[in-house]
């Protein structure tokens, strides 16, 4: 990306097929690069744009009126944006909100994120959603002024999404601690004593996750993405979490040798997810990459266990290639079998998996809901009590 300088005059959106949006300048002024995708929320464009599972990508927004509401400091769901470009149809032109503190476009800039708006949003998405998401660039300034070959060019050689690995990137790089009693739990004496402790494994965690986890009594420990087993037994946690997070999960080697000593110990697991792709990868299942992907807040999915339908909160590009059709054993030896709990109504992706032999479980789509539907929220009170029966069978077999 080019320096970026303050917003002015034309910009231009340029996709890896050759088709081009003329717009205005939005944001900070240059160039920015990414994989073009779109996100279906109406509401929660903050959190969308600090969800660090946006890097490396320029998102639409479907929704055609954006930055109405404003910025503040309380709905950052991470510590910066990271979303590559933005792409908006009717950017607002001052903000209307009793929380806002500064205006969508002020924010953009002071963080240098390049952006376009006054293009038809429902055109590109239209676009992508037949082709497929791609490689793409938003150009403004001068860099606007460049013939349109020479942007193509320079669109077209960039790496695409597949193989980048990027949950260290964005993942924090000293542990930190989310403490219970700081969000309002009291505990059985009122004192805020916790009830569980998990290792939260940062591949790109949304700051409402940990806090999910400390209204119910969990102390969480934020550990960074490159965290060995010997990290996650140093606090003594009893569970782990993986968390949501960008990238090729094909790329993961890492967390995913890190969840195979995790699952052989039969430490109680949850992920969401980039933890539910890295799931399916530590039990030997592939992963692939969806077409366009599932970004927004309005995404069904149903629980083949109950039959239930929910409305999730979603963001992601690749899926777990795993058998929906039978339980099966899991192809990593050990780990007995396996079955695909959740499905998406949409396409059929899996959505989410179940062991049946070990304390674990995960699901592609974001519990913590912000912004978003709270159907999901069960699914933290479900990792609470899959730590609880583990410790009494623990307990029952050291008696």
């Amino acid at each position: 990306m080019t320096q970026a300088t303050q917003n002015s005059g034309k910009a231009l959106l340029v996709l890896e097929d050759g088709t081009t949006f003329s717009g205005e300048s939005y944001g900070a002024s240059g160039t920015a690069l990414g994989e073009a995708v779109f996100a279906t929320g109406m509401t929660g464009y903050q959190e969308t744009i600090t969800d660090p599972s946006y890097a490396g990508q320029l998102v639409v927004q479907t929704a055609p009126h954006i930055g109405n509401t404003g910025v503040n400091d309380e709905d950052a769901e991470s510590r910066k944006i990271w979303v590559a470009g933005y792409i908006v149809r009717d950017a607002a032109r001052r903000p209307s909100n009793w929380r806002s503190e500064r205006s969508l476009d002020e924010e953009l800039i002071a963080q240098g994120i390049i952006a376009i708006q006054g293009v038809d949003t429902r055109a590109i998405t239209r676009h992508l959603r037949e082709r497929g998401a791609m490689k793409a660039g938003i150009f403004s300034g001068e860099a606007a002024t460049r013939p349109v070959a020479e942007l193509l060019a320079e669109v077209t050689a960039q790496a695409s999404m597949e193989g980048q690995q990027l949950a260290e990137t964005v993942s924090v790089e000293d542990a930190y601690i989310v403490e219970p009693k700081d969000h309002g739990w009291q505990g059985a004496n009122g004192d805020g004593t916790p009830i569980f402790s998990i290792a939260a494994i940062d591949l790109g965690i949304k700051a409402m996750t940990p806090q999910r986890f400390a209204e119910r009594g969990v102390r969480v420990h934020v550990l960074p993405a490159t965290s060995s087993f010997e990290d996650v037994q140093a606090v003594n946690p009893d569970g782990v979490f993986m968390s949501n997070g960008p990238g090729d999960p094909a790329t993961a080697d890492r967390q995913v040798s890190l969840l195979r000593e995790v699952l052989g110990q039969k430490i109680p697991f949850f992920g969401i997810c980039f933890g539910n792709q890295i799931l399916g990868r530590a039990l030997g299942f592939g992963t692939y990459k969806l077409r366009y992907g599932h970004r927004g807040i309005n995404q069904p999915v149903m629980d083949r266990a109950t039959g239930k339908v929910e409305i999730t909160s979603q963001n992601h590009g690749f899926a777990v290639d795993a058998p929906k059709d039978r339980v099966s054993d899991a192809p990593e030896p050990g780990f007995g079998r396996v079955e695909v709990s959740h499905v998406s109504l949409n396409d059929d992706v899996v959505e989410g998996l179940n062991c049946l032999d070990l304390p674990a479980f995960s699901v592609q789509y974001h519990p913590e809901a912000a912004a978003g539907p709270h159907d999901s929220a069960y699914l933290f009170d479900r990792f609470i009590d899959l730590m609880a029966s583990t410790a009494e069978k623990t307990t029952e077999v050291s008696e």
